[in-house]
């Protein structure tokens, strides 16, 4: 199913018929596992989310004609280097660790790592004050590697395969608290089901860790492409397009320089 014919609300007809007509398929993999607001499936199949309409714009800009593809988020980059995904478009942040086996697009969106934990819980995003509670982690993300570098010694990580189910063992008391994204996070705790939660704060920074802001991966050598969608991140954040997609799912920005 390609991507401009799940999202083509909001694009020109022209942009969707000249990406089309000037590149072969790319195939955007995305994770498999919904991550909402910013990709999940909709009642009818189809994938949905800021992220997936910013993968539109990008690839309607850059002239690319994109087709999304799910894949398990612990097998995304395998698929990415074996060839069966042309790159990655899914929340993945551009580390250094990463960089040795995949390069990465310029940033299109930036946002900070936050602890979140029910409302009656007296919680700091330190190794302090988690000293002795229990931190749900989506396995093979960043947040990971932060909370065992920086909170392993003070509190037991317990491992989910997807955020989802680390939210659910939230709300059901199960653990204390877990870390994720900021945006992701505030989408969860003014949702129906996260209404037990706050956000308590932001981690200190570790790019290092945490890196450079979220990018679209590419094989290493794979120059036309990434330049291709440089392009197209530059165009949609110069003509106000990430702009406006963003403000139909947030209320602050989630791009910075």
């Amino acid at each position: 199913m390609k991507l401009k014919t799940l999202l083509a609300a909001g694009l020109t007809a022209s942009a969707l018929t000249a990406g089309a007509a000037s590149a072969d398929e790319v195939k955007i993999g995305i994770a498999a596992e919904p991550y909402p607001p910013f990709a999940s499936l909709d009642a009818s199949g189809n994938w949905v989310g800021w992220e997936v309409e910013v993968i539109d714009a990008i690839c309607a800009a850059a002239e690319l004609d994109c087709v999304i593809t799910p894949v398990a988020w612990d097998g995304i980059i395998p698929s990415l280097t074996g060839q069966q995904i042309d790159a990655i478009m899914a929340s993945m942040s551009i580390t250094e660790e990463r960089m040795k086996t995949i390069d990465f697009s310029d940033p299109y969106y930036n946002t900070p790592a936050v602890i979140v934990a029910d409302k009656s819980m007296d919680i700091e995003p330190t190794p302090e004050s988690l000293a002795g509670k229990i931190v749900g982690i989506q396995a093979s993300t960043i947040h990971q590697t932060y909370a065992n570098t920086y909170f392993g010694d003070a509190a037991e990580i317990r491992v989910y395969q997807t955020q989802d189910e680390a939210n659910q063992d939230l709300v059901a008391g199960r653990i204390d608290a877990t870390q994720a994204d900021s945006i992701a996070m505030a989408d969860f705790v003014n949702s129906d089901a996260g209404q037990c939660c706050e956000i308590k704060g932001a981690v200190a920074n570790d790019e290092a860790i945490l890196g450079k802001g979220v990018g679209a991966g590419v094989r290493k050598g794979d120059d036309a492409l990434r330049e291709s969608l440089n392009k197209g991140i530059a165009a949609i954040l110069a003509d106000g397009t990430h702009a406006e997609i963003t403000s139909r799912y947030f209320t602050t920005s989630i791009y910075s320089e």
